[in-house]
Order: structure tokens, then sequence, then C-alpha cells
């Protein structure tokens, strides 16, 4: 891929921003038309549900694994100078960090990736959530939250193991990751089959874990191409987040990647809301709504919480679990079990106690 005439035409910068737009856009298109959702799918499994949430999140991972292992075993990219791999990642952030983020996925009723396509559709809930996640990211990323982060991140960290590549750590070669690819697209497709998704639904999670794919592809392509040195990564919203605040606050910041993203997601998913019919404004004030506190709560958690994992459920889950880095994929196991345990706890006993009364919907 040949960015220099672009390169030249709008900047390095505006170059990254372009990439993140368009692979933002792709995500949020698909993302709205699947609700593609790793807190559905985790309740697909806490709660005995029809596993289609499940499957569409299981078709993404799979493609993204497989997709940017071939890559990796072709030596299309690199990534040993990637921040999952060139230092020292935190496994005791990636534990406590996911296993709040996943309690607070649950409280907000949405991932970060979930909440800003539902921000798009019109849900106002999720506009409040995102604005306070962004909020409580900034205070964690580079605010008062710093010590705090730092205290608990620098407990236990892939030093201690002797790094953060899973293969490596195995003995295992780059042959063994894309095998590995394999057998979670064939999960996937047995997840389907069981749950009669339809092939549209299964496309689409494949297409977002394919902008996985196309993330690693572009910057690492960029990053051998522009003269200022930046390293190769993927999609991620939590960062984004919070780095389109320092921006706001710094006089000196250009709009990069991170703000393609945000912008693609959001442009994607609203026009895929209003192509369908469903764009909808939905309010506090709606019946069989919980209150603000719970939403409130539950974006403070994931503010804190996915910025010490180092990514959310698509920054550590996606992007650094399809490299196979230990942190990441610790991450996100410890997403799902604090998303699972929390809505074992909250949610799903007073629904089986009140099933056949009560319409419960999967993610708002």
């Amino acid at each position: 891929m040949d960015l220099v005439p672009l390169i030249d035409m709008v900047g390095e910068a505006n170059t990254a921003l372009i990439g993140g737009a368009v692979l933002g856009l792709v995500f949020g298109f698909f993302a709205q038309r699947t609700a593609f959702c790793t807190r559905s799918a985790v309740l697909d499994l806490t709660r005995g549900r029809d596993l289609k949430a499940l499957a569409t999140w299981a078709a993404g991972f799979a493609v993204a694994v497989l997709g940017v292992q071939l890559l990796l075993l072709t030596d299309t990219i690199n990534v040993a100078d990637t921040r999952f791999f060139s230092t020292a990642q935190s496994l005791s952030g990636a534990i406590v960090g996911g296993l709040v983020f996943g309690a607070g996925m649950v409280l907000a009723r949405g991932c970060v990736s979930r909440l800003l396509v539902l921000s798009a559709s019109g849900n106002l809930r999720a506009v409040f959530s995102i604005l306070v996640v962004a909020a409580v990211a900034y205070a964690t990323y580079t605010g008062v939250l710093v010590p705090l982060r730092d205290g608990i991140g620098g407990l236990w960290s892939t030093a201690r193991i002797g790094g953060n590549d899973l293969l490596a750590q195995a003995g295992l070669g780059r042959g063994y990751g894309v095998a590995l690819g394999v057998v979670l697209a064939a999960i996937a497709v047995v997840l389907a089959f069981r749950a009669r998704l339809s092939p549209l639904r299964m496309v689409g999670g494949a297409l977002v874990g394919a902008t996985i794919v196309g993330g690693w592809y572009f910057t690492y392509m960029l990053s051998t191409q522009v003269f200022e040195p930046i390293q190769a990564e993927s999609l991620s919203f939590i960062r984004p987040l919070a780095t389109t605040a320092v921006l706001a606050t710094a006089t000196d910041a250009v709009a990069g990647l991170d703000q393609g993203i945000l912008a693609g997601i959001l442009a994607g998913a609203l026009i895929a809301s209003l192509l369908f019919g469903q764009f909808r404004i939905a309010t506090f004030s709606e019946a069989g709504t919980p209150s603000i506190l719970r939403y409130t709560v539950g974006a403070v958690l994931m503010g804190f919480g996915g910025i010490l994992a180092v990514g959310c459920t698509i920054g550590a889950g996606f992007t650094g679990g399809s490299v196979l880095a230990i942190s990441s994929l610790t991450g996100l196991a410890a997403m799902v079990l604090g998303a699972a345990v929390t809505d074992r706890v909250l949610d799903a006993a007073p629904l089986r106690a009140n099933r056949g009364s009560v319409s419960v919907v999967a993610a708002e």
C-alpha cells in the first residue's frame, strides 16, 4: 500500500485521520447492523439465551485473530516494536482493570464500542455514559487518577513471566497462531449453526473483525512511510476517548488516527441506523430504564478500568488479542468474568424470578 501520494497531499496526521475514519466507518456500520456487543455475548451465556450475540462476536474475534496471524506469518506486518511487545505490560492492570471494566459494561448496559454505536443511533443514555467514560478515562490517562492507575499497574507485569508473546512463551512458531485462528473460525461457524444465525449477520460480525486486520495493516504500512516514527496499532475506543479529551485541552495537539476512528464509528452507525429505520431518541425517562446512577457508576468503572487494562473489549480484546498478547488476552478474560459475575448478581437472578412478566432486551 503506497500512502506517499496521500501523505504528500494532506500530511501524515491527516493520512492517519482518514485511515482511522474509514476503518471506524466500516466498524460502526456493521456493528450497528449486527448489534455487535461483548456484553450481549456474555449475557447469552449467563442467561442461557439463543447464542446469536455470542456467535456474532465469535465470528468477529476469529477473523481478527486469523487475519492478523496470517499477516504476521507472511511477514506482511511486524508487531515487535508495538506497545504490546516493546515494553513490559501490566498483568495486574489487565486483571483488575478488566474485572472493573466488565462490571461497568453490565451496569451501563453496553461496552464502549456498543455505547458509541447507540449514541449515533439516538440513545441519549449512551451519550451520557460515553461522556462520563471519556472524562474518567482522561483523568486516568493523564490526570488525577494516574497515581492509582500506576499503583495497581505496577504490581505485576509481563517482565516477571518472560514476555508478552503467547506463542513465544509456549515455544510455538507463528504457524500455530494461524492454526488457532482456524480453530476459532470453526467454533464460530458451529455457534452460528447452533444459534441459527443469519448469513448476513455472521458476515457482518466477520467484517467487524476484519477492521482489526485492516487497522494493523494500515498503521504498519503508514509507519514505514512517514518521517516521524509511529507505532503500528489497530482499533481501540477507550484510548481515543482519552486522547480526544487531551486534544481538547492542549494547544499543540493534532487530530490523528484516534479521532478518525471515533468520527468514523459515529458516522457509520448513524448511516446504518438511518438507512434501516433504527434511529430513535431514547432517554432516561422511558419505562423500565435503570437509574442514571447505575449508568454513571458503570461508565466510571469502564473509564478507569479500560485505561488500566490498556484497552476496552476492542482495543485490548480484539486488537491485542489478535496478536496473541498475553496481557490483552488476560484483560479480555477478566472483562468477560467481571461482566458474567456482575450480571449473575445484579440482573440474571431477578430476571429468572420474573421471567414471563418482564420484557428484556440484550442491549439498548
